[in-house]
């Protein structure tokens, strides 16, 4: 969609080309929200294609994904054979249900910042302890991790001309084993639940609930719980006002399916769990 009331766009190439933002600006990444419904507030769009960011770093403790790598460059990542979570990296991506056009363009930064409930990138990057860097509007760096950032359906934690730089996730998250499962009313439909789980060396069990709620949100249990045990928990810590509601799915149902798919994902990563 053509945005006509756009009269400027800026082409930064480092930081300090950052121009002033004021209102009627927007950062333009992948732009496949941004272009596919009227934007009459926007006067000006600043383009982070000629920062040129590298997509994906990895070093001796983290995976440093930028916020301008896009579904198609994640997707394509080539995993040590130790990252027992890779598979993780396309399950998620897959969760988008989207043509491969939107991959080739389609940002991770962009999918955050748009914090859907059903955002897959914020379920991945969320169960794999990331955290964001922003760079904030007045100077300087805050770092948070996602599960933090995302507060609400289309809320975040980013104040007018913040810009996410990168997600970092370590690598011992990279190592662990996971667990994956995720349901739509419709074979071909949004999330409304998409549940991973994860194992540490040490026994403990973290259970990172999203689509189904407004937000990320993540349990974690010291010892293997059993069925009744995890139920409470869940119950305990994700009330009734957590579960998302729209076409996609109703909070007694995504509650319902959070519960069962919890189990599930319990049963996979430590042996089964008893009722």
């Amino acid at each position: 969609m053509d945005l006509n009331t756009i009269t400027a766009v800026a082409h930064p190439q480092t930081r300090a080309q950052l121009p002033a933002w004021t209102a009627g600006d927007a950062w333009l990444a992948g732009g496949t929200w941004l272009f596919s419904e009227p934007q009459v507030h926007l006067k000006r769009l600043i383009d982070l294609t000629d920062l040129k960011w590298p997509a994906l770093t990895v070093t001796e403790s983290h995976l440093s994904i930028a916020a301008t790598c896009t579904i198609a460059e994640l997707d394509g990542l080539a995993c040590p054979s130790d990252w027992l979570a890779a598979p993780l990296i396309g399950q998620c991506c897959r969760a988008f249900l989207a043509s491969f056009k939107i991959w080739k363009t389609a940002t991770i930064g962009g999918n955050l910042c748009m914090s859907l409930p059903a955002g897959p990138m914020i379920s991945l990057t969320s169960a794999l302890d990331g955290v964001c860097t922003i760079w904030k509007a007045g100077g300087g760096e805050q770092r948070i991790s996602v599960a933090d950032f995302v507060t609400g359906n289309q809320r975040n934690r980013l104040t007018p001309g913040d810009l996410i730089r990168q997600i970092d996730i370590p690598i011992a998250a990279l190592r662990r084993r996971t667990a994956f499962r995720q349901i739509s009313l419709a074979p071909v439909g949004r999330s409304a639940a998409l549940l991973i789980g994860s194992l540490d060396p040490d026994g403990t069990l973290t259970l990172t609930v999203t689509a189904s709620t407004v937000r990320p949100i993540q349990l974690t249990f010291r010892k293997a719980p059993d069925a009744s045990a995890l139920r409470d928990v869940i119950a305990q810590q994700i009330t009734d006002d957590l579960y998302h509601t729209d076409i996609h799915g109703k909070p007694p149902w995504r509650k319902h399916m959070t519960l069962r798919l919890a189990e599930e994902i319990s049963g996979e990563l430590l042996g089964g769990v008893p009722s």
